[in-house]
């Protein structure tokens, strides 16, 4: 089955062309995605509004000797992440079988029930009554989940998948802020806070019903779907399901991990704020507005430093600033800070030595959010569309569990003695492991953030025609071959991997020969240097092809030594000679990089009569601009050299 071929059959009616919108937040002027961005807005921001104030009630208003402090977050933390764990595997059977908005206006119906039984849980201040719709809040979350992150690939295209996660992200956030803003000042007003928290759950319940109505028909992606109601086999289903894709099952990893690491962060802030900080319930919210608004502003950014693509190479970026940023905010900025009580948010805001905290939690927050956002447009782009709502589902279960995980090892820790910023410490070092892990594991990450770090910082990298590259199936790259770092540049300037044909020399050269082994490029040699190796690459590159993937070469067959363009080889016709053979007839896509002659990765300065690369490295200055432009694809059926120098003759003389 062609299941992009699905994934556009199911795409929404109303999707207009993604380049009549300049950037992300167009899209809230297009009813395919402003309802629904608005309907999980109020969703989320209901959520945190009703946990931040149940938790600020327990942790500053009522003493129960059967619900600590301390633990008072963990339990509640858990509790919300329980049914992700239980229910998850049949919310995204649901989601694939049935159309998303009728869903979607279910659940929000759902929504106003369990706030009107936390309405009267507040009124009389019944604990086990709000732990109870704590629980289905959860449950509710678990059921919008799938249907969430399904939704956006049918409503958006590649271009726009991106910037419409980080909108989402950035929305779910500042929802977040708004509720436990709003929560924590509304539950802290004497004699009225508890009424007031009832009544405002009730009307962001309504409110999110009402424009969940304008929400456009998202089709079913496999109606013929049988439901199997058994949470635990189908669990383990969707678990081998996600798992067939290695680098989607990785990058669902990934995400959990990112989940656990905030959910102990998240959970900790009423007591870190109460306990390490010396603040009231003000100084609880203030954190929280950091950290929400250093999430949005990573999300947001996603977009910028991506130039519109799934950019996985922010990823580590984002892993790392995780890392420096919970290791100073929470544990070094923490220590020392004089005794008080309850320092009110004016007089918190008046102690510089706070500052630090604030800054470091910013940038902690924002570095989380280049490390989810293009994780999860990932999985959406890679998962397969008539599955794509498990694959989503095994991700939530994925989640719970680590979140599950993260509340009882926090809690343990806390049994133990270690304090709040202690904890912090241990998960700021484990999160460097843990991303290190996940790298190494799945390469492609690492690879595009170095490919995103040459483009961005060595170079002013700018691409034309990047819409050329076709986002599914099998294509064959043909580029000029200016430096030793062409298919780096080549790299950033595709949202898919690109397999390398490259000549077997470039691998003896220290980092790039690592460099390139890790992109797992195919080594050449010349038929008469070494006929094993020869056939060997050619025989490579047609599983390549075959396997519906990309696959490039430099037709020139090596480093030009002049700057000029070279005849073309003849190894990309046996390239195509061997695809049509298993069937493959793969378009050829023409490339050429331009203004990368003369600069420090090219061959330029003559020594010993050889033009050699990699000397006086600011020759050109700092930010050197080079391009890359792509043309229009040439059938398999005409590609021959000559032809395909022009192509690329072509694209040199458009600058």
């Amino acid at each position: 089955m062609d299941h992009s071929s699905v994934g556009e059959q199911v795409r929404i009616a109303t999707q207009p062309d993604s380049t009549a919108h300049p950037d992300q937040f167009a899209l809230l002027k297009q009813r395919r995605f402003a309802p629904f961005f608005w309907t999980q807005f109020s969703g989320a921001a209901n959520d945190n509004l009703f946990k931040f104030a149940f938790t600020v009630m327990v942790t500053y208003q009522l003493q129960i000797d059967w619900l600590q402090p301390a633990m008072a977050g963990l339990v509640i933390g858990a509790l919300f992440i329980l049914p992700f764990l239980l229910f998850s595997a049949t919310s995204g059977q649901i989601t694939d079988k049935y159309e998303k908005s009728r869903i979607i206006r279910l659940i929000k119906n759902l929504e106003i029930l369990i706030m009107a039984l936390a309405a009267w849980g507040f009124f009389k201040a019944q604990i086990p009554v709000l732990l109870a719709c704590t629980f289905l809040m959860g449950l509710h979350s678990t059921l919008f989940g799938p249907v969430k992150f399904a939704y956006l690939p049918q409503a958006l295209d590649e271009h726009e998948l991106t910037g419409g996660n980080g909108m989402v992200e950035m929305g779910t956030f500042v929802a977040i802020l708004l509720g436990n803003v709003v929560g924590g000042l509304l539950v802290a007003v004497p004699e009225i806070g508890h009424a007031q928290v009832a009544f405002a759950c009730i009307a962001l319940a309504l409110a999110g019903r009402a424009v969940a109505q304008f929400i456009p028909t998202a089709p079913a992606t496999d109606p013929g779907l049988k439901i199997n109601w058994n949470p635990v086999t189908e669990t383990w289903r969707n678990l081998k399901m996600a798992h067939q894709n290695l680098v989607v099952f990785r990058s669902l990893l990934g995400i959990s991990w990112m989940w656990f690491f905030g959910a102990v962060f998240l959970s900790q802030f009423p007591s870190f704020a109460k306990e390490v900080l010396h603040g009231n319930e003000q100084v609880a919210s203030l954190l929280l507005v950091v950290f929400s608004i250093g999430i949005g502003t990573g999300s947001l950014l996603c977009e910028i430093l991506s130039r519109r693509h799934v950019e996985i190479g922010l990823v580590p970026l984002g892993a790392l600033g995780m890392s420096v940023f919970a290791i100073d905010d929470l544990y070094f900025a923490s220590r020392g800070l004089p005794p008080a009580t309850a320092l009110t948010l004016g007089q918190f805001l008046a102690a510089p030595e706070h500052w630090r905290v604030m800054a470091d939690l910013a940038l902690l927050s924002l570095f989380a959010g280049l490390y989810s956002v293009p994780m999860y447009a990932l999985i959406q782009l890679r998962a397969q569309p008539t599955h794509r709502a498990r694959i989503i589902a095994a991700n939530n279960i994925l989640n719970a569990l680590f979140m599950i995980a993260s509340s009882i090892i926090a809690g343990v820790l806390l049994k133990m003695k270690l304090t709040i910023p202690e904890i912090f410490l241990l998960v700021g070092l484990a999160n460097a492991v843990v991303a290190s892990y996940i790298f190494l594991l799945v390469p492609e990450y690492l690879l595009r953030c170095i490919a995103w770090a040459l483009s961005h910082i060595v170079y002013r990298f700018k691409i034309k025609g990047d819409e050329n590259i076709p986002v599914a199936g099998a294509a064959v790259l043909v580029c000029n071959h200016v430096s030793f770092v062409d298919a780096v540049l080549m790299m950033a300037a595709s949202p898919r991997p690109i397999y390398f044909v490259m000549d077997h020399r470039i691998f003896k050269i220290p980092v790039l020969g690592a460099l390139f082994r890790l992109a797992k490029a195919i080594p050449v040699a010349p038929r008469v240097e070494d006929p094993d190796a020869y056939e060997k690459a050619f025989e490579r590159a047609a599983q390549v092809l075959k396997g519906g993937d990309l696959l490039a070469i430099f037709p020139e067959g090596s480093l030009t030594r002049d700057g000029t363009l070279q005849p073309f080889k003849g190894g990309v016709m046996k390239i195509l000679e061997r695809a049509r053979e298993d069937g493959v007839t793969p378009p050829v896509i023409p490339m050429a990089l331009v203004n990368l002659w003369g600069s420090f990765f090219s061959r330029i300065e003559q020594v010993e009569g050889d033009r050699v690369a990699m000397v006086r490295p600011f020759r050109r200055g700092m930010l050197t601009r080079v391009g890359l432009n792509i043309g229009l694809a040439v059938p398999a059926s005409q590609a021959e050299p000559e032809l395909l120098r022009e192509r690329v003759a072509q694209q040199l003389q458009a600058g």
